[in-house]
């Protein structure tokens, strides 16, 4: 498959003073805040939802007992619905109407959190994370095609990307210091909380989004959906997996030959089918390629660090989970603060430069921890300056990688892109995550000491060496486009 480059195709990749006139005209209503204002919601909810109930953990485990593999899968239940059903998400929208897909998956959503907060059995517990994380499958990649087509390309959609990150972030940060509070007034809390907010946007969402028609051709190629749901699904879980049962247990082996004859199934029938649910011609994209690459470096790295730091801080250092969240909170208030002004920077210098700034802000981050932590790092001196390297990283790389991968697409395949870059940063963290978890389970027998963070070092190299490639990865094309030219 040959790969090539649209670096040209668009304003947010070499912006031209034409792009910038024609974005000029759509003027920012209240009616257009409005609609921003609910898809950022949504994924302020996404991110609160995600950190409150990791500091709620301990406290679920102790009422309902359950063991630390039962609680695990309270995360991985939310990550295989997520990342396993995200780029059928994306096309359901596509084909069906993006504001009837997002309005029926945000009422899921509420309904699953209110229901997670009302059992007392551990299973369904687990059932209510997974339905949600099917939930979520289809309001993100929905809510970013929302953006995309309601924000015209250049300027404008810029702007409004920048501020969709902010509400990420935020959601995450305050998620943290929420679950915190709310965990000491019982774990439901973390589970109840996003019910009111949900309702809210969902009747906000009724009112402002625009009604869009479904696409006016194409079919439903339920084969491509079966195969590649089951491929991802079936991937996903056995990569959350396989660090407990063992990567050479013939059951994570069968289940990853499997895996690969279900997503082999899908590519030969995509090839085939009238209607395929993804044009496969998108991966000859070179910047969007680049794109979706980008995303498992930034997020594989990024998630799995702070991962690392919060076993470290509480279980090592013994800090309570407030204390562990203000320690942390430093990234994503610079994600939070920086993101509005990326937007701008995107329309004078290009997604491709951004990107290249957040993936050496991500491995200088890293590289300085390396350095400098030894076997007890130093707050100050050691974790202070790695966050604020990390936010740095992030603020820059998101918004730039999200535009990056949407741009020059059809609106009729916006669904498809953004579901698809979603799809690489959950699928790809996961990989990376259960990488970390496999080393820093095996430092963890060393001997090397309770408060020593040698047993984490392994894990940092890991993800120092995914920053590292993300930053090959987009140096190399940009030297390449200025390489002088010998005639």
């Amino acid at each position: 498959m040959t790969i090539t480059d649209t670096s040209t195709a668009s304003a947010v990749h070499s912006p031209p003073a034409a792009a910038h006139d024609a974005a000029a005209e759509q003027k920012w209503t209240p009616r257009l805040w409005g609609v921003l204002a609910v898809l950022c919601a949504v994924l302020f909810l996404d991110g609160l939802d995600v950190s409150m109930v990791g500091v709620a953990l301990p406290s679920i485990g102790t009422e309902l007992g359950l063991s630390t593999t039962s609680l695990q899968w309270i995360v991985n239940g939310y990550v295989l619905g997520y990342g396993g059903l995200l780029l059928l998400g994306g096309r359901t929208a596509d084909l069906l109407g993006r504001r009837r897909v997002f309005l029926i998956a945000l009422a899921v959503f509420a309904i699953a959190s209110l229901v997670g907060g009302l059992v007392d059995d551990g299973a369904l517990l687990i059932v209510t994370r997974f339905v949600k994380g099917l939930a979520a499958a289809f309001t993100a990649p929905t809510a970013m095609s929302i953006l995309t087509t309601t924000f015209h390309e250049g300027p404008a959609r810029n702007r409004a990307l920048s501020v969709f990150s902010v509400f990420g972030a935020s959601g995450y940060s305050s998620g943290l210091i929420l679950g915190g509070l709310l965990t000491s007034f019982g774990w439901r809390w973390t589970f109840l909380t996003p019910v009111p907010l949900a309702i809210l946007a969902l009747v906000a969402g009724i009112a402002l989004i625009p009604k869009d028609r479904p696409a006016a051709g194409g079919g439903h190629d339920l084969v491509g959906a079966a195969t590649l749901t089951g491929g991802m699904l079936l991937a996903v879980y056995t990569v959350v997996s396989a660090p407990e049962r063992g990567w050479l247990d013939p059951l994570t082996l069968g289940s990853v030959v499997v895996a690969v004859l279900l997503l082999a199934a899908f590519v030969i029938t995509e090839n085939k089918v009238a209607h395929p649910l993804i044009r496969l011609g998108i991966l000859r994209i070179g910047t969007i390629v680049r794109a979706n690459l980008s995303i498992v470096a930034l997020f594989g790295s990024y998630l799995s660090f702070q991962f690392m730091m919060t076993l470290y801080l509480q279980e090592v250092l013994g800090w309570s989970p407030l204390k562990m969240a203000l320690a942390l909170l430093p990234a994503g208030l610079l994600v939070a603060g920086g993101s509005p002004f990326v937007g701008r920077l995107i329309d004078r210098y290009g997604t491709p430069r951004l990107i290249l700034t957040s993936m050496t802000s991500l491995t200088l981050g890293y590289a300085w921890f390396l350095a400098t932590a030894g076997n007890a790092p130093h707050y100050a001196f050691t974790i202070l300056p790695t966050m604020l390297l990390l936010g740095g990283g992030f603020a820059f790389g998101f918004s730039s990688i999200m535009a990056q991968a949407t741009d020059g697409i059809d609106d009729d395949e916006q669904g498809l892109a953004s579901g698809l870059v979603q799809t690489s940063g959950q699928v790809g963290a996961a990989l990376v995550l259960a990488g970390v978890t496999a080393l820093v389970a095996g430092g963890s027998h060393t001997g090397t000491g309770a408060a020593d963070f040698g047993q984490y070092h392994p894990g940092v190299n890991l993800v120092t060496g995914v920053a590292v490639v993300g930053l090959a990865l987009n140096f190399i094309p940009l030297m390449r486009r200025y390489r002088p030219k010998h005639v």
